[in-house]
């Protein structure tokens, strides 16, 4: 691997070298090319006789060196690959191939070619943090004695009672819709949400969590929204305060954003140098910024209320804050995160626990917001008396479809809550990266299914 050959501490003979071709420069006496093969940023420069060239040996081709590995006398790199002999394996047409050599594209180009911007340096640098980033929550989860579950994506709930849902068909039940049945019996949808499946489990083990796609049918094509992403969602039993689960939300971010900083430096450089220069001095104080602002839903409508600033949706007591408020309560607070607490009763879902309190009726919901992206995690505690659920879920005509629901807090219910992190939100927010279809491999979004 082009990793481990860089950093090698000692000179090795018979290396073989596979990857493929970043830059290649023949002088008279020496012929220099650089190989890259995805495991790191940096480019092994090879040095070859003149000989070895031929006209398959291009920007992009790919290739196979065998060779001794030595010091280089260049202060920049560690070490090169002097190379004996050098076989490309597969040609790159230099003419129509849409990445250039030593040109460095906009990520609106690059995105228009989901089948190679993975090449582009901008682009690789992103997968290995993301890679890196999915290892370190894994590794968080399980350090702290969380059982990982594989929840489904094929669901007959809508989690969130937004009515974005993609609905599943077989390719026969479209053509013969007039028949209008279903392959499950029951209509079926992809997953907005793996939480209520993580609550059943939260019945059997005190702590879960999972890490997977979601999708959301949302009619946008905005920098903000996708239609597949992907959702780190906790669960914790015998869980009474909101704090508790705050704390979980702090000490999962500042773990995995250490681990990022420390395993992948020369790659969040890369976005922090290029991408989003104003996010390198403020790294360090994104880490350690939960000495963050809380405050409760009621005082962040009274601070926009209070505002200079015009905004497009009015703020009021009883509506969700739009992402024109998250950013200015941000802002009012200093540029750093800000947990608001304690929504409306009626603007939350059903299984949020009632605070019952008044007269402007709260449940025990949180959310985390940042600077530049807003809404970062979601959580709450869970309603777990089955009185309160049980009138809740007769008031909104859902009791039948939530009978197995409303079993979970017949047998054996506990206090319990948890959160979703949105994960490409969270690479945007520590990457700086404006657009969100630039933080995830294959971005689907409206009008836009792209391989």
């Amino acid at each position: 691997r082009v990793r481990e050959a860089l950093g090698a501490r000692e000179a090795a003979d018979a290396v073989r070298v596979q990857g493929w071709v970043r830059s290649v420069r023949s002088q008279k006496e020496v012929l220099f090319l650089h190989i890259n093969d995805g495991s790191s940023l940096e480019h092994l420069q090879v040095v070859a006789n003149p000989s070895l060239e031929n006209r398959d040996l291009t920007f992009g081709s790919a290739v196979e060196v065998q060779g001794k590995l030595v010091k280089s006398p260049h202060r920049k790199q560690n070490m090169e690959l002097q190379a004996e002999t050098i076989r490309v394996v597969g040609p790159c047409d230099i003419w129509s191939f849409p990445l250039k050599m030593k040109e460095r594209h906009p990520l609106e180009y690059v995105r228009q070619f989901p089948h190679l911007r993975c090449r582009n340096n901008t682009l690789g640098s992103l997968l290995r943090i993301r890679s890196e980033a999915t290892a370190a929550i894994h590794s968080f989860f399980q350090d702290n004695g969380y059982v990982h579950i594989h929840t489904p994506i094929i669901t007959s709930n809508d989690c969130e009672g937004a009515g974005e849902l993609f609905q599943i068909e077989t390719s026969s039940e479209v053509r013969e819709s007039a028949e209008k049945t279903h392959f499950f019996n029951v209509p079926a949808f992809l997953t907005v949400s793996g939480q209520l499946h993580l609550e059943v489990m939260a019945g059997a083990f005190t702590h879960v969590f999972t890490f997977g796609p979601t999708f959301r049918a949302e009619n946008s094509q905005s920098r903000r929204h996708l239609a597949e992403f992907y959702m780190v969602e906790a669960e914790l039993s015998f869980t009474e305060n909101l704090q508790d689960i705050m704390q979980v939300m702090e000490d999962l971010f500042k773990t995995v954003t250490s681990t990022v900083l420390s395993k992948c430096p020369h790659d969040v450089e890369l976005f922090h140098k290029y991408v989003a220069p104003a996010q390198k001095s403020d790294i360090t104080h994104k880490l350690f910024f939960f000495s963050s602002c809380r405050i409760s839903y009621s005082e962040a409508v009274e601070i926009l209320k209070q505002a200079s600033q015009t905004f497009t949706f009015k703020p009021e007591w009883g509506c969700d804050l739009q992402t024109e408020h998250e950013k200015y309560l941000v802002k009012h607070c200093g540029e750093i995160p800000v947990f608001v607490i304690n929504y409306p009763y009626d603007l939350k879902p059903f299984y949020m626990r009632d605070n019952e309190d008044g007269p402007q009726h709260t449940v025990a919901a949180v959310d985390l917001l940042v600077p530049g992206i807003g809404e970062l995690f979601g959580g709450s505690l869970r309603e777990e008396r089955l009185p309160f659920l049980e009138s809740r879920l007769q008031r909104l005509g859902l009791t039948d479809a939530y009978q197995w629901y409303l079993d979970l807090r017949k047998f054996g219910s506990v206090p319990h809550g948890g959160f979703g992190m949105g994960f490409e939100r969270y690479l945007q927010y520590i990457l700086g990266v404006d657009n969100i279809k630039d933080v995830i491999p294959f971005p689907r979004f409206s009008h836009s299914c792209l391989l």
